[in-house]
């Protein structure tokens, strides 16, 4: 009566319950099993255990087992919870939580069972926390107006630059963008014209912008840029090209047409890699830049 009870119990589980032989043929397994497993009702026993397993596992299987009741082999898996799969009868592999364990000898047969705890649902809600914390991230590392990074973004990118140009010895440029005049934009037009063209001018610098080149908003009308594996000479002509794409874009908003130039300081990152005294050295380019005239580029 007992063992009547103990296989209705089993068949009652939520969890999904199979029982092997020796020879790794299963010779039980409840409805959970047959629902997780999306085999016909009955289906299972007789054929292997390992029709259900990863192929990592699978042709080591068998010998393990064997291993283990020779008793030439402990076993990590018995007794204890792991994270694993199993084979869907469609072919696709299931997330599951496994606990086997040694249920001992019956009329001199070895057998051993193991629990399946379905783990789908648990890997769909890491899957969307973990979505959900990397837009948290570049929220946290956008500019909301432009969607360029903000300047928390720019200085954790020039720590990473900085590092990669010392340790391969290559150069690295460092880049600070005004828009010149900007105060006038806002005064006569508006702050809405003046997020207009904030957002218009991050669009050319986007478009104008190589590759490997990073731009940031780090202030008010103020932009970083980073130029990885670029000297001096080159990073001007590209400063140059985009403060030219800039006065050359033409910045409507409604009716209004409004002119607008940007003036650019560069400076080489310094040879003991340290970026913000490279970025002063910029700022200070940008200086000479407006002292200059502005619509200009200057380096350091």
């Amino acid at each position: 009566m007992n063992q009547i009870l103990a296989l209705r119990l089993l068949d009652a589980a939520d969890d999904a319950a199979v029982i092997i032989d020796a020879g790794s043929r299963i010779r039980y397994a409840n409805d959970a099993m047959y629902a997780l497993s999306g085999y016909a009702p009955g289906s299972l026993p007789g054929q292997q255990i390992e029709a259900l397993l990863p192929d990592a596992v699978r042709e080591q299987h068998g010998a393990q087992i064997g291993a283990y009741l020779a008793h030439h082999k402990k076993s990590r898996v018995l007794g204890h919870k792991r994270h694993f799969a199993i084979r869907h009868r469609d072919g696709t592999m299931l997330p599951i939580m496994l606990k086997a364990m040694d249920l001992g000898r019956l009329d001199d047969e070895n057998y051993l069972g193991a629990f399946f705890i379905d783990q789908r649902h648990e890997r769909a809600m890491e899957q969307q926390n973990a979505a959900r914390w990397q837009q948290l991230q570049r929220i946290a590392l956008s500019d909301p107006l432009t969607h360029l990074p903000n300047r928390r973004a720019f200085e954790i990118e020039a720590v990473r630059s900085s590092a990669r140009a010392r340790r391969a010895g290559s150069p690295l440029a460092i880049g600070i963008a005004d828009i010149d005049f900007f105060k006038h934009v806002n005064d006569q037009h508006g702050h809405a014209a003046g997020d207009a063209v904030l957002q218009a001018i991050a669009a050319v610098f986007q478009f104008q912008a190589r590759a490997s080149d990073v731009i940031a908003r780090v202030g008010g009308e103020e932009f970083g840029f980073l130029f990885p594996h670029t000297d001096m000479a080159m990073a001007c002509q590209v400063a140059e090209r985009i403060r030219r794409a800039v006065a050359e874009t033409h910045f409507d908003f409604g009716k209004l047409h409004i002119p607008v130039t940007i003036s650019i300081g560069l400076a080489p990152l310094p040879d003991n890699g340290d970026w913000k005294a490279g970025y002063m050295r910029a700022d200070a380019a940008l200086y000479q830049a407006k002292h200059h005239g502005r619509n200009r580029t200057e380096q350091a």
